[in-house]
């Protein structure tokens, strides 16, 4: 079976959502097969999905094979945007300073727009860190909005629908969404396109 077959590209993804089953019920275990995955790799799609699973557990292996990946693909822009993407998009209990100790990561910049999506837009899809119960996820996103607003007011007005979802959520989570949508409003000097969707959001 080639590893570009279909059939071989079919059992690298079984292989890999075997270890996320696997960690919900065993972290421990998936940990290690991840990290024998990973090492033992001759494909991006076996080393990415070990380093996926890795991302979101608790284990000396995580930050390793993390360090690894990035010491090996750094020149390359493309594979760096899916290492922080796969960091934003993890389970990890942890995930939220996670994305805050990224955003101060030497290959990261407000001013990549890729870069950018890679890492905030990521965790702005991230179901788990996002809806933080404490609205933390909430606060990152406004953050990102009004850092971001006046470098790049058309990347930053991507964001704020992910606040403006806030009517769909349950009472308690929309009026945390809500706030940081009221907080935005109140930094004043926005750009026209953020400017438009805060109001559109807050109105409805």
């Amino acid at each position: 079976m080639a590893l570009d077959d279909p059939a071989g590209r079919g059992a690298r993804k079984v292989k890999t959502q075997a270890l996320v089953y696997l960690a919900a019920a065993d972290p421990v275990r998936a940990a290690e097969l991840a990290a024998a995955q990973y090492d033992a790799a001759d494909n991006m799609t076996d080393r990415q999905g070990a380093l996926m699973v890795l991302a979101g557990l608790d284990h000396p292996a995580r930050e390793e094979r993390l360090a690894a990946f990035h010491a090996r693909y750094r020149e390359n822009a493309l594979v760096v945007d899916k290492w922080f993407t796969l960091q934003a998009l993890s389970l990890h209990p942890d995930v939220i300073v996670h994305v805050r100790q990224l955003a101060e990561h030497r290959d990261f910049t407000l001013k990549n727009p890729n870069r950018v999506r890679s890492l905030h837009m990521a965790f702005a899809g991230n179901p788990k860190g996002f809806h933080a119960a404490d609205g933390e996820g909430y606060r990152m996103v406004a953050d990102v909005i009004l850092a971001l607003d006046p470098i790049n007011p058309q990347t930053a007005a991507r964001f704020v629908p992910a606040l403006g979802r806030w009517r769909r959520i349950e009472p308690g989570r929309a009026a945390l969404m809500k706030r940081e949508l009221e907080r935005i409003m109140a930094a004043g000097n926005l750009s026209r396109d953020t400017f438009e969707q805060v109001s559109r959001s807050l109105e409805g």
